[in-house]
């Protein structure tokens, strides 16, 4: 089996069942490896049909790992979000020359006298398009106005931040514009602290003459220093909010995406821009693989039924079938899902130590079919060991996303970002970029050499030309990122120990609950439903009457995942953790990073995961491609760069099973194969 990058040195090499195993290779072509989500109802989400019904939606295994403390879920609903939109790529929704010359024309205000320059940014028909780009453009560059004379808009500098910028800087100019725009109801925003009672008087005065129907502000004090707070009125309305636009907030679009070979978060990154929205304007359960054919459900904000209907053929040519389209009530939330459905193809099958030597004979096909039943039966009965997957640690060979997570845990802006940007082997156009950056810190020329499809990196490197490359503009490049981007460095290293953990707990206290350990309270293992979303999991620590009696099985072991309000286990591992934390200079970190508004509570992972509803079969490599995964689709061609057409398998291995939430199908084949996928 293959694998993405480095990403094997997270997994560590425990297993739970002894059996021999075989060798193998999977994703050799896309469509051999098929990801379908279970929403919370137990049904499959599919383009044919949203009403299939997993038949483990009910069984016995996956109850009682349903209430698992679903930690996507926690870390969405408790860290401190921010509030404004995250600001994306522009050259993709106005186009590269006019987003460039949006660009030069900013500079050029910096050296103006005057505020009566405009910029005309090009006719936009749709008027749900044109909305979108009023409010694109004014959260990216919030000193703008953004005037439409119908279909064109037109840019100009705000007079009012222009007084503004002379009574505070422009950095506190810009963010209190932002705040103004978010319409946050009951939020605040406070300058910086300001000891000339007249500065401040002056302040308070632009205030109630721009603002004063919808802010009001109050000078406050607090260990010597004052300083000014703005809140929103509750009955207050930003200016030019007109009635429809505050409908078009509440159109909701639910859709079924299917996608090839594409990140979840580029997906959504390329939708936003064809649309004229922000990516932080979707909402999923789940993200999905990438090197596969998957299937979710998805919710965008502020974009009719028909308007995605009409984009549905420009997105099929990126790899994005759009199904289901139909107007929802509400948005998804992260971790609202069951779990996933797999269908795996396992090609190039051989017994370990022969690697040269294909099963095709007669009694070599009876012999693998031994050694795959006894594994599959080993991992039905036993589960395996609940490792997060090479894919969250990112697929870099450079660097992993563990250490930029480090990095910024330790609240290393400006080593984050150069972990962020350490290039691959090559001299492909984005790790050029990337070494081009670290060689000369020169933001702009790294920028117009990266790739257009390099979203993320793009990003960065905007706010690195225009804030700077020490630490306070290191902080704003990751500020430019939507919040879920920024969290999963973090949460890429919390799983890097989580791991280390769990091979460290199976190592030293073996394969029985052991006194000290973190477990479910028995009363508390019904479904998540039954604890209600909100409340906190019931954990019980295992004493040492209850180690006796064999009162938990190791299947109810949980590990806690590094966080600022999880309880450590009470035996060995408790010192484990904190050592291991302390060994990476965290000894004394509180999991919360204010300067990027991320904050880590933490979760309860089980350390064994079940499959359910498993079922395999083994049949002739021709049927494999043409029957198992469906007919003729762009989801043909190789992932592994080697030629299908080129080797006839005398057999494939076809797998399918249900896996919980959070759960790896390549960690489930790692115990089956008893190989790192």
């Amino acid at each position: 089996m293959k694998q993405d990058g480095d990403a094997a040195v997270n997994v560590p090499p425990c297993f739970i069942s002894n059996h021999e195993g075989f060798r193998g290779s999977i994703k050799n072509l896309i469509r051999d490896f098929v990801v379908t989500e279970i929403d919370v109802g137990g049904r499959r989400v599919t383009a044919a049909s949203a009403n299939q019904t997993s038949p483990c939606a009910s069984s016995d295994a996956n109850s009682q790992s349903s209430a698992q403390f679903k930690e996507d879920s926690d870390a969405s609903t408790d860290c401190d979000v921010d509030a404004t939109p995250p600001s994306f790529d522009l050259s993709v929704i106005l186009g590269q020359s006019v987003s460039e010359e949006l660009e030069q024309f900013v500079l050029t205000l910096k050296d103006e006298t005057t505020a009566k320059q405009e910029l005309s940014l090009g006719c936009f028909p749709d008027k749900h398009h044109r909305a979108n780009v009023h409010r694109v453009v004014r959260h990216r560059f919030p000193f703008l106005m953004t005037i439409t004379i119908q279909p064109e808009i037109r840019v100009r500098e705000d007079p009012d931040y222009r007084e503004l910028s002379q009574l505070v800087t422009e950095d506190e100019a810009e963010d209190f514009f932002r705040f103004i725009d978010a319409k946050v109801r009951g939020s605040s925003y406070t300058f910086g602290p300001d000891d000339s009672k007249e500065h401040r008087t002056a302040v308070h005065h632009f205030m109630s003459r721009r603002f004063g129907k919808l802010v009001e502000t109050k000078s406050f004090s607090d260990q010597g220093t004052t300083a000014i707070t703005v809140r929103l009125r509750e009955q207050g309305r930003p200016k030019k909010r007109s009635g429809e636009e505050r409908k078009e907030e509440e159109v909701y679009t639910g859709f079924t995406l299917r996608k090839e070979n594409l990140e979840t978060l580029d997906a959504i990154s390329y939708m936003a821009a064809a649309l004229g929205v922000l990516p932080s304007d979707f909402t999923y359960a789940g993200i999905k693989d990438k090197r596969a054919v998957t299937y979710q459900s998805m919710v965008v904000k502020k974009v009719s039924a028909q308007r995605l209907e009409e984009k549905s053929a420009e997105f099929q040519k990126r790899g994005m079938h759009l199904s289901q389209i139909r107007s929802v009530g509400e948005p998804l939330r992260l971790g609202r899902l069951q779990g996933n459905h797999f269908d795996i193809v396992v090609r190039d099958l051989r017994r370990h130590g022969t690697s040269d030597t294909h099963f095709s004979a007669a009694n070599a096909h009876t012999r693998l079919a031994e050694l795959v039943k006894e594994a599959v039966e080993n991992v039905e009965a036993r589960g395996f060991v609940n490792y997060y997957g090479p894919q969250r640690f990112g697929s870099s060979q450079s660097v992993q996303s563990d250490h930029v997570g480090l990095a910024l845990l330790k609240e290393d802006m400006v080593g984050a970002v150069r972990l962020f940007f350490t290039p691959e082997e090559g001299d492909d156009p984005h790790s050029h970029a990337k070494r081009h950056f670290l060689q000369t810190d020169n933001a702009k020329e790294s920028l117009a050499m990266m790739p257009l499809s390099k979203a993320k990196e793009r990003l960065m490197l905007r706010a690195l030309n225009r804030y700077g490359t020490g630490p306070d503009g290191c902080a704003q490049a990751w500020l430019s990122l939507p919040h879920s981007m920024r969290v999963f460095y973090p949460h890429a290293y919390c799983s890097r120990v989580w791991n280390e953990a769990a091979a460290h707990r199976l190592t030293t206290l073996g394969h029985k609950a052991r006194r000290g350990d973190l477990v479910w309270r028995q009363e508390g293992q019904n479904k998540l439903e039954d604890a209600g979303e909100t409340s906190l999991p019931q954990i019980h620590v295992v004493t040492e009457e209850e180690e006796q009696q064999g009162a938990y099985k190791l299947g109810q072991v949980l590990l806690p995942m590094p966080g600022n309000t999880v309880t450590y286990p009470e035996n060995s591992m408790g010192t484990w953790f904190q050592e291991r934390l302390a060994r990476d200079g965290l000894d004394k970190c509180r999991f919360r990073v204010s300067s990027l508004k991320l904050n880590l509570p933490g979760c309860y992972r089980p350390l064994l995961a079940c499959p359910c509803n498993f079922r395999y079969r083994l049949q002739a490599a021709q049927d494999g491609r043409g029957e198992v995964m469906g007919g003729n689709s762009r989801s043909d061609r190789q992932l592994n760069g080697q030629t299908g057409e080129g080797k006839q398998d005398s057999v494939v291995l076809v797998l399918n099973f249900d896996l919980d939430s959070s759960c790896y199908a390549t960690i489930c084949l790692r115990e089956i194969m008893k190989c790192d996928p």
